[in-house]
């Protein structure tokens, strides 16, 4: 079966998450520190407890993580005695402010080379529960569209994600192909819609899911022969 449309998970899989995040709220507080020192300082630990208190309020933007982090803010400042108005102002701004710094990853090696060649002969899509925009992270020019749950709002593993990027793509499902290192949300998830898949494995871990993918792979630069394989 010839395979048309290729869509790819962001985080995790084009690159590592941890450090970015890490470095975003490192640069938040330094934010904050300088201007809106009224605020309690975010510790990681303090973050949790306002994303915990947001979801509880608003269960339906647990998945929507821009939302849940402008939230997180405006409570924080709310919190910390600010008014109304200066609290949503400050907290638009300051989550512009980690929103910059949350586009600062470092790919993968292989990547850039790897999505090069793909994009030569097949459409790519990138189908993210994040808040990584390829445009800034420097990954436009391969990739026709990009999804992710802030916009659609719902999440991988829901079925829509993966719908709307075969109707953006007007591909069938069996022609098309997802690449993520989630067993759950990106294999599980494309599997339910009909779509093939490929795990993204760097660690070699057993499978524990209940479908296997496709295929696996433990580099990125694996793709366009595991790709060719999957088309004939």
């Amino acid at each position: 079966m010839t395979i048309e449309l290729i869509t790819f998970d962001l985080d995790d899989t084009l690159w590592s998450v941890q450090p970015v995040i890490v470095a975003a709220d490192h640069k938040l507080r330094a934010w904050l520190a300088e201007h809106a020192a009224r605020v309690e300082v975010l510790t990681p630990e303090r973050l949790q407890q306002l994303r915990a208190e947001v979801v509880q309020l608003q269960p339906e933007l647990d998945r929507r993580v821009s939302e849940v982090r402008y939230q997180m803010l405006l409570r924080a400042f709310l919190q910390s005695g600010y008014g109304e108005v200066e609290a949503r102002e400050t907290a638009e701004q300051a989550f512009q402010v980690f929103l910059a710094a949350r586009q600062n990853v470092e790919l993968f090696a292989d990547v850039r080379p790897t999505l090069a060649q793909l994009c030569n002969a097949y459409m790519l899509g990138a189908l993210s529960n994040g808040n990584a925009d390829v445009r800034r992270v420097g990954l436009a020019e391969y990739f026709s569209f990009a999804l992710n749950a802030d916009a659609l709002g719902v999440a991988k593993p829901e079925p829509a994600v993966f719908l709307a990027a075969l109707a953006r793509a007007q591909v069938a499902p069996s022609r098309s192909i997802h690449i993520g290192d989630h067993p759950h949300d990106d294999v599980f998830g494309a599997q339910q819609v009909g779509m093939r898949t490929i795990w993204f494995n760097p660690e070699g871990q057993p499978w524990t899911g209940e479908i296997e993918p496709d295929a696996q792979v433990s580099q990125i630069a694996q793709l366009p022969e595991v790709i060719r394989s999957l088309s004939e």
